[in-house]
């Protein structure tokens, strides 16, 4: 199976060919990967070198004259360093164009933390009207990176991973997909969280939600699948009918409580985020180790959600 970022450059490449309007925007950052399409399209492939924050001005400046770009690099370096440029040469100019990220959270651990940005999508969040796409595999990130270039002059950041689910989903853009059914709560997981979690609740009488886009967020399918979830508990248990949801997310923990939290204004809840801690570990080891001591491996995903549904945290 190819990677994510392999699928991006492939993927993109194909647009290119497709449509005129679009321009590929790098930092040297995966420029291997649009060897062939520079060729086929000089002057749509452009590689500013080592200087993010001119990466995203240049990706404003062609939204301006009308062209859809496609900017990428790691989140670190495309979303922190160089936010201020995402706000102000996006936002605030009113152009849309389309991030997409690589090595948000735990991807590439010898890098360390220059190298890791599980704030990012939380940073979005500051910004006004941000399409944000997570997706859990290659042929899902295809799908979403497909929308997000067809997508008018809207502004979208796609968050690609090396961590992925072994299989595909059949997914929407813009839509949670109900991947089982319970009784005692709902689990929301995001992207490439999707694997782990349903190892995690083997056995255990909860709804799943799976999640690739995440703003907007989509409170219609959390308020059915908590209100089917409601109506099958026992309400001498939970407070009459409260559902409990665990958001389950690849970045900053509690990133979406919120959103959830809005969905549900009206109904009794409860909301757990789980996610990467605000404590930083300063070690190196594999992505899977780093995943594991973030507490986001099966073992430990299911204690927390056991737990929380059990009232217990």
């Amino acid at each position: 199976m190819d990677t994510m970022r392999e699928r991006f450059a492939s993927t993109a490449s194909r647009l290119l060919d497709d449509d005129p309007r679009l321009a590929v925007v790098l930092a040297e950052i995966g420029k291997d990967g649009f060897a062939d399409a520079g060729r086929a399209h000089p002057d749509r492939v452009i590689n500013v070198g080592i200087r993010e924050q001119l990466l995203v001005g240049v990706g404003g400046g062609l939204a301006l004259t009308g062209m859809r770009p496609i900017v990428h690099t790691f989140a670190s370096f495309l979303v922190e360093r160089a936010f201020e440029q995402v706000k102000l040469d996006f936002g605030h100019q009113g152009v849309g164009g389309v991030l997409v990220s690589a090595a948000g959270s735990y991807d590439w651990p010898a890098g360390g933390f220059t190298h890791m940005a599980p704030g990012d999508v939380a940073l979005m969040d500051t910004l006004d009207g941000w399409t944000v796409h997570v997706p859990g595999h290659p042929d899902e990130a295809e799908v979403l990176l497909r929308d997000a270039a067809a997508a008018g002059d809207d502004s979208v950041y796609v968050r690609l991973s090396a961590h992925a689910n072994a299989a595909p989903r059949d997914i929407a853009p813009g839509r949670f997909l109900t991947v089982r059914e319970g009784r005692g709560g709902v689990v929301v997981a995001v992207g490439p969280m999707l694997d782990g979690v349903l190892a995690a609740v083997e056995g255990l009488d909860v709804t799943v939600l799976y999640a690739t886009t995440v703003r907007p967020f989509d409170g219609r399918a959390l308020r059915a699948a908590t209100g089917a979830a409601a109506a099958g508990t026992d309400a001498a248990r939970t407070d009459a009918a409260r559902t409990d949801v665990v958001l389950v997310e690849p970045y900053l923990a509690g990133t979406s409580t919120a959103a959830a939290n809005d969905a549900l204004a009206d109904v009794p809840h409860r909301v757990l985020g789980l996610g990467i801690a605000r404590r930083e570990l300063r070690r190196y080891g594999t992505m899977e180790e780093h995943l594991a001591g973030q507490g986001l491996d099966p073992g430990s995903l299911r204690e927390s959600i056991a737990l929380f549904l059990d009232g217990r945290r």
